[in-house]
This record gives C-alpha cells, sequence and structure tokens, in this order.
C-alpha cells in the first residue's frame, strides 16, 4: 500500500504551497493530461493517466510509496475522494482542496448558489440529471463526454431554459457562453464544462433566503400533501390522491406522467416530492387549473394539452405514471412504455378488472383496493360525501 496518499484539488490557480511539497515527494501522480503537464509534477515520478478512477486506486493501493491524485476542482465534492475511501481500495487520503468548478461557475455567472440543485451527469444518468432540470429552476450539471449541454438541451425539448455553459474553467482557454437551451444543441462543447441551467417562475425571494443547501424558501405555509381542492372533479378526492401518491412514490430525478390531471392536485404534489412532471389533459381549460395550483404551489411542471393515448407518443419516457381517465385502451399505452409503476381507479367492477388484466397482460405485478371514504362535518357528524373507488397499482418486476 502506498505509504502517503494526497489528493490535490487544481482550479487554475497556483498550486499552493502544501501541494507542491506533497507533489515534490511524489514517486506516483495520478492525474489528466493537463494536470500530468503541470511543471511541479516531478520527472522521476510514476504517472498514471486517470481513466477508470477504479483502476487507478487499485494501482495506488499497490504502490509501494508517495502518491498524489490531482483532480479539477474540489476533490471531495463529485469527485476521486469518495472512489479512494471505498472500501475494498483501504485508502486513507490527505486532501488540499481548491474551488470547486460548481462554485467557479456561479461565481462566473455572479449568481448565488445555496438554492441550487447540483447533479452529475454520465450517459447512463442523463436522463435523471435533465429530469432535475425539468423540475427545478436553477440546477448546476456536471457533465461529462457523451452528457454534455447539447446532449442536455436535446432531451429538454419542448422546456424553455436558459443555459450558462462554463467551458475549461481555470485555464487559458475559459469560456463562459450564455444561450437558451434550443441553441445549445448547435454547438461544439469543450470539456470539462459546467452547465447552470436556469428557468421558470420560482425564485428564492431575498427577503426571505433558503437556509438549506440546494432548497428555496417555500412559497406557501402549506403542509402535506392530497389536500382537497375546490374544483376537483370525480375520482379526485383527496384520499385517493393519497392513495396513489403513495404508490407511486416519486422522487427527486424521476419523470412522472399525470393523464388526465384534471385539479393538477397529483401534479402538484409529485412535483412538490422533487420529481419532474408532465399533466396531460384534453380539457381546455386544465391548464390555467393546474398553472395556478402549481403557482400557489410553488413548483414547476410541464403541461401537455391532448388526448390519451394519442397525445403520448412523442413525450420523454416517464418513471412513474398515474392514469386518471381512459380506462384500459390508455393504461395499455402507458405499459408500453414500460415505466416503474403505473396506478389508476375504477368506479366499477367491470372496468377495474379490464384494467388490471391489461396491466398483468403486459407483465405488470397488480394489486387492487376498493377504497371507501366518507367525509364527516366534526361539528355535526353528519356526512358530507361518500367516495367509492376502485383502486389500481402496479409495479413492473424486477429484473436482475
Amino acid at each position: 500500500m502506498a505509504d502517503r496518499v494526497t489528493v490535490i484539488g487544481w482550479d487554475g490557480s497556483p498550486l499552493t504551497s502544501a501541494a507542491r511539497s506533497a507533489l515534490s515527494a511524489a514517486t506516483l501522480v495520478a492525474g489528466a493530461a493537463h494536470h500530468l503537464a503541470l511543471p511541479e509534477v516531478p520527472p522521476t515520478a510514476e504517472r498514471i493517466r486517470l481513466g477508470s478512477l477504479g483502476l487507478a486506486a487499485r494501482r495506488i493501493a499497490g504502490h509501494r510509496g508517495t502518491a498524489v491524485v490531482l483532480a479539477d476542482g474540489d476533490p471531495g465534492f463529485f469527485g476521486v475522494v469518495r472512489t479512494l475511501r471505498a472500501p475494498e481500495h483501504g485508502l486513507e487520503v490527505e486532501v488540499v482542496p481548491a474551488v470547486s468548478s460548481v462554485a467557479a461557475a456561479f461565481a462566473r455567472a455572479g449568481m448565488p448558489w445555496d438554492d441550487a440543485q447540483v447533479v452529475v451527469a454520465h450517459p447512463r444518468t442523463l436522463r435523471r440529471a435533465v429530469n432535475v432540470c425539468r423540475a427545478h429552476p436553477k440546477v448546476a450539471v456536471l457533465t461529462s463526454p457523451g452528457a454534455g449541454p447539447a446532449e442536455l438541451a436535446l432531451l429538454l425539448d419542448g422546456v424553455h431554459r436558459t443555459f450558462v455553459v462554463c467551458e475549461e474553467l481555470g485555464t487559458d482557454r475559459e469560456q463562459v457562453s450564455v444561450l437558451t437551451s434550443d441553441k445549445a444543441a448547435d454547438h461544439s462543447w469543450r470539456d470539462p464544462n459546467v452547465v447552470i441551467v436556469i428557468g421558470g417562475a420560482v425564485q428564492a425571494s431575498a427577503g426571505d433566503p433558503a437556509w438549506l443547501l440546494g432548497q428555496g424558501p417555500a412559497h406557501s405555509g402549506e403542509r402535506g400533501w392530497a389536500r382537497p381542492q375546490a374544483g376537483a372533479g370525480e375520482g379526485e378526492s383527496a384520499l385517493l390522491h393519497a392513495a396513489q401518491l403513495a404508490r407511486l412514490g416519486p422522487r427527486t430525478g424521476d419523470l412522472v406522467w399525470d393523464i388526465g390531471t384534471g385539479s393538477g392536485g397529483v401534479a402538484v404534489d409529485a412535483a412538490a416530492l422533487g420529481a419532474a412532471v408532465i399533466a396531460v389533459d384534453a380539457d381546455p381549460a386544465a391548464r390555467e387549473r393546474v398553472t395556478a395550483a402549481a403557482r400557489n404551489r410553488g413548483v414547476q411542471l410541464q403541461f401537455v394539452a391532448g388526448r390519451a393515448p394519442h397525445v403520448l407518443e412523442n413525450l420523454p419516457e416517464p418513471d412513474v405514471v398515474r392514469v386518471g381517465g381512459g380506462g384500459a385502451e390508455v393504461v395499455a399505452a402507458v405499459a408500453d412504455r414500460r415505466p416503474e409503476r403505473i396506478v389508476s381507479h375504477a368506479f366499477t367492477r367491470d372496468d377495474a378488472e379490464a384494467i388490471g388484466r391489461t396491466l398483468a397482460e403486459h407483465g405488470y405485478e397488480v394489486e387492487c383496493a376498493l377504497l371507501q371514504a366518507v367525509g364527516l362535518d366534526p361539528r355535526t357528524w353528519v356526512e358530507q360525501d361518500r367516495s367509492v373507488v376502485f383502486l389500481l397499482a402496479a409495479q413492473r418486476p424486477v429484473t436482475r
């Protein structure tokens, strides 16, 4: 095992005395090509070009001598420190930090970032990173080859955002570009880069500052989910919504379809839980209702006008779906897209059996419950309303 492992963050500024001292004693230096070209790297040291961090960590663990790992920005912030400290490598490291690329990007933009979401985009996580950009008004994306500004823009099709693209921060080739997301796909971008994605009407107010990283101040003091809503139609009871949300389990990085959104109750609650949401409805008046509900709750979502199943063809792939109308035909079209979970409801046993059969035929594990709720006036205990509905929840089997 290496006698000593020092991780040095580099943000383009001159190396600190601690960093220079560690480098001068190094017998092995790992880093990207531009790190290994630094004049402070000893000419006699073994050099490792960082590609696979796991492979580099194994070589460092087997090295007899003093190792240094160079990384851009703060190596403890979505960086190499986590990999090096993984139990399978058994490495204890000393860290010489630098300004993170996210902090540097927001500094170049002259913007605060305590209310920003920060995500890492690799080809395998790109879709989830895009969903965070759909759901939140300020997101910093640490990109990678194949998951850069152009790919982000292509997957955000139909959602307007402003991109601040910061290329090669801290180097002589540093460049900061501000453009709309629909223009970003037309450019070739240099790596490494950080993209600040800004959009939507939800912004922190100067008089009510954020106190939790990544969370702006709430626009409403209202607590809880699935609260009764004015103008809610048949099949939109608050208790049914609560059960549907519980089965869906929307979370940050997910894309939720709410088909037949109605008053937008489930859509807005899913957005409040951090998910990206596309609310679909054929009623022309639904857009105004849903937009107002989202604004009042302090969240943002995308509304698509049209009738399912045809309107679903061009929508991005969902993670979880609520089918609020359309019956077995719409459920079948949704199941063809293979989301992880689907919930729906029916008012008759025949309709419930048709939906359940459709889900089972598509390979989903289905559960059904008959929900009955009776609203009571607590002053007189007189019945106010009664709701009886079949709740169907389906989960795609986990493949191993």
